[in-house]
């Protein structure tokens, strides 16, 4: 294994992959340009590394396959250029496809909420090179991990991108600028630079599309091409081999930490439904802020993809979450809030729903334990309200000579399971009251639920056995004795067995569930 310190290469992984890598389609994204038109003579004529296992290597003919997306921004310019792409792909035998979209008027659209034109048409293209390839792989009849969908990225891209970057603020990720791959996007053409593609398409006899709107500064990218990197290569001529060498280690560097943000991101969620993530506040206040950062990035993402956040946004998340307390509105309409220990971050369906967390506090029994003459005794009522109803809760005194089994099942049967007498020592609530921790299911979480003799089941099990619908389910309440511990009751569907009155109770918790009307 060769290193690459010093070298801007990157280490030798293993092939051996499975075979389909080796058959699935390849969508080239061709815009006329001089790269890509390098890239689709480079994949028709000679060999790419296209991340399938078998490096350096011609591509099957039959594999190949070119997307042209024209934006219609320039008018017969960009028509131009799909004739142009069109003409190319088919007189080296590759078939081809044209989407056209209007980018400017989508850019305007109340969907995109007036997005930059640019940012647009970068998520339409990959939007585009997406959908073909799933289709690719469906008439072949192989998986969608098998497509690859290759773009004419260069090392002049890539240093561009870092500048970009570093110009608008930027973390590791950003710095890293544009990876190899990225799930089924690869880029064969990192280590060549612009000018080595044009002049192996001079030596080819190749003529390629020049963009006209390249030359405006009034774009970033244009202006860091034209101003910046010119003056950056004055001092650094090997300018682009150095930044390549540089990406490349802040890469591999993102990737770990990604790994290491990504199991501190299970081990802090505490709920995950549709449109919704909800954290344990405290545990990420106390987690390293380099980790923190990346878990909020994360949770944002899971709770709305479509979500673009910056530095900023993610800083002003942080510091709710260390105040313990406050909201926050982030791109897209999402809602960031804290509130009994939980970081909830909501996109807009996931909104206006009411709470589906929090305490519930349990009052103290009204008397000494061991006085009292019949049941007849119960304490205050702490109640929580949710967004599907109220929950409530008290103690209730069993006194010597009754039959606590007995009154435990005649309460559940009289209330038909809306309302249960449980261990109130098993819950971990005490005669002095205390409070029980309330919020929709966790994954992967189980409970034993009462009947089953100690055998486990999983929540999400459970809810699918009661036939609620997966829309609701989120809005099932889970009683757990707090953050985190043990399931006590899915109201009104199942207590746990471990919370069970028992012949021994004393203390009984009498827990209710009314949902609204």
């Amino acid at each position: 294994m060769s290193s690459r310190y010093g070298s801007g290469q990157a280490f030798e992984r293993p092939s051996g992959r499975a075979g389909a890598e080796k058959l699935g389609p390849v969508v080239l994204m061709v815009s006329g340009g001089a790269d890509s038109t390098a890239l689709l003579v480079l994949a028709a004529t000679g060999e790419l590394d296209i991340d399938d296992g078998r490096g350096r290597a011609r591509i099957a003919r039959e594999r190949l396959h070119v997307l042209h997306v024209n934006h219609q921004l320039r008018g017969a310019d960009a028509d131009a250029d799909e004739r142009f792409a069109r003409k190319l792909s088919e007189s080296l035998g590759i078939p081809v496809t044209v989407r056209r979209v209007d980018v400017t008027a989508l850019a305007a659209s109340a969907e995109w909420g007036d997005s930059n034109v640019e940012n647009v048409a970068r998520e339409v293209r990959y939007a585009a090179a997406n959908h073909l390839a799933n289709e690719l792989c469906a008439e072949a009849g192989l998986p969608r991990s098998s497509a690859r969908i290759v773009t004419a990225h260069t090392a002049n891209d890539r240093t561009e991108t870092f500048f970009m970057h570093a110009i608008k603020g930027s973390g590791t990720q950003g710095l890293s600028s544009i990876p190899r791959r990225r799930n089924r996007i690869v880029r064969p053409l990192l280590d060549m630079t612009h000018e080595q593609l044009c002049d192996l398409l001079r030596m080819r006899g190749v003529e390629w599309h020049e963009d006209a709107t390249n030359a405006d500064t009034h774009y970033l990218r244009n202006f860091v091409r034209h101003e910046i990197v010119p003056l950056a290569r004055q001092r650094n001529p090997r300018l682009f081999e150095s930044m390549a060498s540089t990406c490349e280690i802040l890469s591999d560097e993102d990737s770990y930490l990604t790994q290491v943000a990504a199991r501190a991101y299970r081990a802090l969620e505490r709920r995950r439904a549709n449109g919704l993530v909800a954290l344990d506040a405290a545990r990420l206040a106390a987690t390293d802020v380099a980790i923190a950062r990346r878990v909020v990035r994360m949770a944002v993402a899971k709770a709305c993809p479509e979500c673009r956040i910056e530095a900023g946004h993610v800083a002003r998340v942080l510091q709710i979450v260390a105040a313990g307390t406050g909201s926050a509105t982030l791109p897209s309409g999402v809602d960031v809030r804290v509130s009994y220990g939980a970081l909830s971050i909501r996109a807009r369906e996931a909104q206006g729903l009411g709470e589906t967390s929090g305490w519930l506090e349990v009052p103290a029994l009204a008397g000494v334990a061991g006085k009292s003459a019949t049941i007849a005794a119960p304490g205050q009522v702490g109640e929580l309200d949710l967004a599907a109803g109220t929950l409530s809760a008290r103690l209730r005194e069993l006194t010597v000579g009754s039959d606590p089994v007995a009154v435990a099942r005649a309460h559940a049967r009289e209330w038909e399971g809306f309302s249960v007498l449980l261990d109130a020592a098993a819950c971990g609530v005490g005669q002095l009251g205390g409070r029980l921790w309330v919020s929709g299911l966790e994954l992967g979480e189980v409970l034993c639920p009462l009947g089953m003799h100690g055998q486990s089941k999983k929540l999400s099990d459970l809810l699918i056995d009661a036939k609620v619908e997966a829309s609701l389910r989120g809005a099932v309440p889970v009683v757990r004795s707090g953050v985190g511990g043990p399931v006590v009751w899915v109201a009104p569907l199942r207590a746990d067995e471990r919370a069970r009155v028992t012949s021994a109770t004393r203390v009984a918790l009498e827990l209710s569930w009314r949902p609204n009307e």
